[in-house]
This record gives structure tokens, C-alpha cells and sequence, in this order.
């Protein structure tokens, strides 16, 4: 072999493990490992995790990101400060889970059971969450700006400082919810939202367009300025 080859075949030998070297440092430390088990702090990125039964699995600050949960059970989990971003819930149970503080930012979750959900201080962002059940979840400050809520059904939920800014809460169900503080309406579309009996005189961002398509009655109160429209009670099906 000639001094030349020796030479390139030296450099270029320093060259690939340089390379190997700054491949493996840019690359996460704590990569996703779809064959742990639930667990506190386990990093389910982008796993699939379809229909499964999770129930009362112990979640807390797990990374849950992009995991496909369709149709699984996790009813009563620890979801406490878990980080569940863009993941699929379509059909997912979530029951009597205790999420408070928890990231459920732009997830897709049509027909979820939300059904007496903890969910103090979590962040519904931008989500999918039409024909959703929260009946009887706890939402106190919880942020649902940009959430898609068609059909969804609050009945008893606790929703004192929940955020529906630029929300869609067109048929929604929130006549039968609970709260001692001001509600955020800002800019939400409120067509056939059903809104009978609550008293919003304290709620923010309402406005009379709002007002006009949405569905209260006689015991609904609102905000000094607004009135009820002519078409109220609506009629329903």
C-alpha cells in the first residue's frame, strides 16, 4: 500500500468515527421505548398502544407524545403532569384519570370519555374533541383555546377559569355545568351551544353575535350589555 493510501485510509478512518460521534451526541439521551412498561416517567413517543387496558396505570410526568391510545383503556390512570401532544385518543377511556397540569395539546380524541376527569391546569390546545364526554370533570383553569368541542357534553363539570378562546363549542352541552369564577369566551363560536340556566354575567369576551346563535332561556344571565335574543328557548329535535 503506498504512503498515500495509508495516509487516506487514516484520515478518512478519523473522519467516520468523528461522524459516528456526532450523530450519536445530537441524538436524544432518553429515546422513546415503546416496549417499557407503563411507569412513572416512561417514554412512549410516538408508540402504538391501540387498544389496549391501561387502567390505573401510574403515568405521572410520562411522555406520551404522538402515542396511538385508539380505543384503549385508561380509565383512572396517573396522568399528572404528562405530556400527551399530538396523541390519537380516538375512542380512549379516560375516566376518573388525574391529569392536572397535563399537556393534552393538539391530541385527536373524537368520542373520548373524559367522564370525572381530574384535569386542573391542563391544556386542551388546539385539540380535536368533538362528541367528547367531560360530564363531571374537574377543568378549573383548564385551556381549551382552538379546541374543536362540537356536541361535546360538559354536564356537571367544575369549570371555574376554564378558557374557551377561539374555541368551537358549536352544540356543545355546558347548561348543567359548575363554577365560581369567570369563564373566557373570547371570540369561541357559540352556534346552538346550550348555555340554559348559567349564569355567565361574570364570563369574559362574550358578545352579543355569540349570544344570538347560542341556546339559553329565561334563567340564563349575561353580561351587563347583552340580551337575550328573540329565538330563545331554542327547539331542539
Amino acid at each position: 500500500m503506498s504512503s498515500a493510501m495509508r495516509s487516506c485510509a487514516g484520515i478518512c478512518g478519523l473522519a467516520i468515527v468523528a461522524a459516528a460521534f456526532l450523530i450519536s451526541s445530537s441524538m436524544p439521551s432518553g429515546a422513546a421505548d415503546c416496549s417499557a412498561n407503563a411507569g412513572p416517567g416512561v417514554d412512549w413517543t410516538d408508540c402504538d398502544k391501540k387498544l389496549l387496558i391501561l387502567s390505573g396505570s401510574d403515568f405521572n410526568a410520562a411522555t406520551l407524545a404522538e402515542a396511538d391510545f385508539t380505543s384503549t383503556d385508561l380509565r383512572n390512570t396517573n396522568l399528572l403532569m404528562a405530556n400527551l401532544e399530538k396523541a390519537t385518543l380516538v375512542r380512549a377511556s379516560l375516566a376518573g384519570a388525574r391529569a392536572e397540569g397535563a399537556n393534552f395539546n393538539r391530541i385527536e380524541a373524537y368520542r373520548t370519555n373524559f367522564s370525572k376527569i381530574h384535569a386542573r391546569g391542563a391544556t386542551f390546545v388546539s385539540s380535536e374533541l368533538q362528541r367528547s364526554n367531560f360530564s363531571g370533570a374537574v377543568l378549573t383553569n383548564a385551556d381549551f383555546t382552538k379546541a374543536d368541542l362540537g356536541r361535546a357534553d360538559f354536564s356537571g363539570a367544575e369549570m371555574t377559569g376554564t378558557r374557551f378562546h377561539l374555541a368551537n363549542l358549536s352544540r356543545a352541552d355546558l347548561s348543567k355545568t359548575s363554577f365560581t369564577g369567570p369563564l373566557d369566551f373570547a371570540d369561541s363560536f357559540m352556534f346552538l351551544t346550550r348555555i340554559e340556566g348559567m349564569d355567565l354575567s361574570a364570563a369574559t369576551g362574550l358578545e352579543q353575535w355569540q349570544v344570538d346563535m347560542s341556546c339559553g332561556d329565561s334563567a340564563t344571565k349575561l353580561p351587563t350589555g347583552l340580551s337575550p335574543p328573540g329565538n330563545w328557548p331554542c327547539q331542539f329535535d
